[in-house]
């Protein structure tokens, strides 16, 4: 093509051109654009930049921090939004973008939802249960990585791994990360490793991106392979604000991949510093008791029982001497005292036997007094008779009939008589 007669321009020139198309345009200058946050990241510079999306396209934008310290939320990937702003372009990339100056919430995307909608669901199931987590081998002999081998994070992984813990294995299982085929290569591997015996640990994400990037790992097939995962998993996808359904389902969530290599295995400076303070306190418990044995012995051998051996068996004779002494003495004073109270009663028992003798007698004439004035022989021999017949003794009328025979007891003999009659009579 001929350029002659024809202006060129530079690039630069051509952008500044469109820039200014754009900014005297009155709808580009100030107009409100509805769309889904994709892409955000917010620099330490205080500028957020991000893109809007709808079903159909995407636009670039940027809020500087001037107008960003007014947000009243932090926006985030999924979120639905209403951003006021003006568009231009960039000239030293020749995009164009839109100028945020405020931005409002207009309630959540598509793929927030079909995220809280598909964890809702997989929580109900008990698929995140705390109870249901594994513990973590403290010292994995070998560690699979899940991931893809060409990113930056496999890299990071292997050398976080390195460096901590050299002594783990590590085992790279290259599989997609993103796209539509990454959920069922990343949920395969994990049930291939399940079938290995040589596997104690499985560390499964990718570097950062959008909400789009890693919605592999929002996938259920991806969760429920986790979750059944007899072989413990660390999640480690994307950077600290991404949350996604594997980090739920997962044994323990990752910050990012490294920080998944770093909670995957102890560090080997600080093992060596615990063992290295643990043989410290060794050798001092160890030495502690050795002093406490010197100081024992030493003891010992300044005892009295080890500078004189016969010593306690000449105190044992002497302090049996002495008991010997003590008995023959007690025993002499109890033989002695049993003599004098022997004497003492010899000298009482005559006088006590001839008191007691006394009493009996006194006591013996009275009861012989009391029954002699019982005895019937007395009665008889104050002019009374007895009346028997046979061996009964009579004592009523009612007992005798006219014609009997009685044998009448006085005091020196007995009158048998033959009774004519009987006559009641009552003797007061």
């Amino acid at each position: 093509m001929n350029t002659a007669g024809f202006p060129v321009y530079t690039v630069s020139q051509v952008n500044g051109y469109v820039k200014d198309l754009m900014e005297d345009d009155p709808l580009l200058t100030g107009l409100l654009v509805r769309g889904e946050v994709s892409n955000y990241k917010c620099y330490p510079s205080g500028h957020h930049y991000f893109s809007l999306k709808d079903e159909q396209g995407s636009l670039r934008c940027v809020m500087f921090r001037g107008e960003a310290v007014r947000l009243r939320f932090r926006p985030a990937n999924g979120m639905r939004v209403v951003a006021f702003g003006r568009v231009s372009v960039f000239p030293r990339d020749g995009q164009y973008q839109l100028y945020c100056a405020e931005l409002m919430q207009d309630g959540r995307g598509a793929l927030d939802e079909a995220f809280e909608k598909l964890r809702r669901r997989l929580e109900a199931e008990g698929l995140f249960d705390e109870a249901s987590k594994q513990p973590l081998p403290r010292y994995p002999r070998k560690i699979a990585l899940v991931t893809s081998p060409a990113g930056a994070a496999v890299r990071d992984m292997v050398r976080v791994l390195g460096a901590r813990w050299p002594l783990a294995q590590v085992l790279v299982v290259p599989v997609r990360v993103q796209g539509s085929e990454a959920a069922g290569e990343i949920a395969a591997a994990i049930h291939r490793l399940n079938n290995r015996s040589d596997i104690e640990l499985i560390i499964t994400g990718r570097g950062g991106g959008s909400r789009e990037d890693l919605w592999a790992f929002n996938e259920e097939i991806v969760a429920r392979a986790v979750y059944l995962s007899n072989i413990p998993v660390i999640s480690a996808v994307g950077h600290e604000p991404d949350v996604t359904i594997t980090d739920y389902a997962a044994d323990l969530r990752a910050a990012t991949p490294s920080n998944g290599a770093e909670l995957a295995v102890p560090h080997q400076d600080e093992e060596r510093a615990q063992l290295a303070q643990l043989s410290a306190r060794l050798a001092r418990a160890l030495q502690a008791r050795l002093d406490g044995a010197r100081r024992e012995l030493a003891r010992l051998k300044g005892s009295r029982a080890l500078r004189a051996v016969k010593a306690p068996i000449q105190d044992r004779r002497m302090a049996v001497d002495a008991l010997r002494r003590r008995l023959a003495l007690a025993l002499r004073g109890r033989v002695e005292g049993g003599r004098q109270a022997l004497g003492a009663a010899q000298e009482r028992l005559p006088l006590a036997l001839s008191a007691q003798t006394a009493r009996k007698r006194a006591k013996l004439g009275r009861l012989a007094a009391g029954l002699d004035a019982l005895s019937p022989l007395k009665v008889l021999g104050r002019g009374y008779a007895i009346a028997r017949r046979g061996e009964d003794v009579v004592s009523s009328i009612a007992q005798i009939e006219p014609g009997d025979r009685l044998d009448m007891l006085v005091s020196d003999g007995v009158l048998r008589c033959v009774v004519e009659e009987k006559e009641e009579r009552t003797w007061r």
